[in-house]
C-alpha cells in the first residue's frame, strides 16, 4: 500500500465483531485485530476503548493517540483487503508515542506472518 494512502474507517458494529473472531496480537499500548475479508477494496481501521480505563476524557485521549499513531503507521504497512481493529490499553495513554507506533508495526508485522 502506497504511504500516501488513505486507510477507511470502520464504522458497523457487525465489522468490529467479525474483527473480533479473526487474528489478534497483543502489545503493551494496543491490542490489534486483524480480519482478512478476502477481497481487494481498501483496509479499514476501527478504535475502541473499554469503558474500564477510566471515563470518557481518559478513553477520548487514548484514541486520539491510537488514531494518529495508526495514521502515521497503517499506510506503510497495511494490506489492501482487511480490516484492522485497535483496542486501547491503559498503558496506551502513558507510553511514549514512538513505542506505540512501535506496537501497531510489531502487531502487524506478526499478524501478516500469521495469516500466511
Amino acid at each position: 500500500m502506497s504511504p500516501n494512502q488513505l486507510i477507511e474507517r470502520i464504522v458497523k458494529r457487525q465489522d468490529f465483531l467479525a474483527a473480533a473472531k479473526a487474528n489478534s496480537f497483543a502489545a503493551k499500548g494496543v491490542v490489534v485485530q486483524m480480519r482478512d475479508r478476502k477481497d481487494e477494496r481498501p483496509a479499514r481501521a476501527g478504535f475502541t476503548v473499554t469503558k474500564k480505563l477510566g471515563g470518557a476524557v481518559t478513553r477520548n485521549r487514548i484514541k486520539r493517540r491510537l488514531r494518529e499513531a495508526a495514521r502515521l503507521t497503517l499506510p506503510e504497512l497495511a494490506e489492501p483487503g482487511h480490516d484492522y481493529v485497535l483496542i486501547g490499553r491503559a498503558q496506551g495513554l502513558e507510553r511514549p508515542f514512538s513505542s506505540l507506533q512501535n506496537d501497531i508495526r510489531t502487531a502487524l508485522k506478526r499478524l501478516h506472518t500469521t495469516d500466511r
